[in-house]
């Protein structure tokens, strides 16, 4: 069996995405509330612990705010990134000077609620349709800025990633077809594009759609909003013609409805649920005087 091991963040990208969130939230005068109340030589513990269960995603950015407010602060991860966790498992242990860990504390955890919560919902997708050779995949629909880490959390949570970008592949949609004048001069129009590292997409939502796309080739069909059935036949479909392409489903993607498209046999099943429509995973941060 081949380890589907889990990317790391580089130190710079997880760098500029705290510290823009850590600038927002500083503003003009810095955290007044602590540097009032609370002497500059104090220091203090605190643990981190999930409230409920989940998938626990984020934790470079967690380690990152405290560390970019004040490096003296020391961050020690318990569990990793794409571990499940029970209510109550303390997640880290954070020490050092109390007004950095104060002034930190907001947006490591707005982070690591946020993308373990995203992390949780894909595992909850994947969960559900574990027993097919489907795999539940995230679209364009992300947070503006924060597409890298979302994606991320997808991969902490199961899931897979589908293109990051427009540029990293070519993805024909409905209104590209209509604007290129019918699904075979798109396709024949794309592939002499591409290069031969770049794999080509389309989009039919009907399986006479689906027959063009057979006859001139691509390397996926996104077969959108489609019943069951309809996907049943597509499979069997491209089956017939060598199972040459690999078949997406999207559409009516949800907890309800997944079971049912991945037992049709498609490989992948996109769904823009899991990032924006993921509940933040319920953690807290407890402190104590060191």
């Amino acid at each position: 069996m081949t380890t589907a091991f889990l990317p790391e963040l580089p130190h710079l990208m997880v760098e500029d995405q705290v510290r823009a969130a850590l600038l927002e939230d500083l503003g003009r005068a810095g955290d007044i509330t602590s540097n009032a109340t609370i002497g500059p030589d104090r220091q203090a513990t605190a643990q981190m612990n999930s409230r409920e269960a989940g998938v626990i995603s984020g934790l470079p950015l967690a380690q990152a705010a405290f560390r970019l407010i004040n490096p003296a602060i020391s961050f020690e991860a318990l569990v990793g990134d794409g571990e499940r966790v029970a209510p109550g498992t303390m997640i880290a242990r954070i020490s050092g000077p109390a007004r950095g860990l104060l002034s930190a504390e907001r947006v490591a955890l707005n982070f690591l609620m946020h993308l373990s919560g995203i992390a949780s919902h894909t595992a909850r997708f994947a969960d559900a349709i574990a027993h097919t050779s489907a795999k539940v995949t995230c679209t364009r629909k992300t947070i503006p800025g924060l597409r890298a880490v979302e994606k991320y959390a997808v991969r902490c949570g199961g899931g897979s990633s589908h293109r990051y970008g427009l540029d990293d592949a070519i993805l024909i949609k409905d209104n590209h077809i209509v604007v290129a004048g019918g699904i075979t001069e798109a396709l024949k129009a794309a592939k002499a594009f591409a290069g031969h590292l770049t794999k080509v997409e389309i989009e039919v939502d009907t399986l006479e759609q689906f027959e063009a796309v057979l006859k001139e080739g691509a390397d996926v069909c996104l077969l959108d909003n489609m019943g069951p059935d309809t996907l049943r036949q597509a499979v069997a479909m491209n089956r017939s013609s060598g199972g040459r392409i690999t078949l997406e489903a999207s559409g009516n993607v949800n907890l309800d409805t997944i079971k049912a498209i991945a037992e049709t046999g498609v490989d992948y099943i996109s769904t823009s649920k899991i990032t924006m429509a993921a509940p933040t995973l319920d953690i807290g941060l407890d402190m104590a005087i060191g």
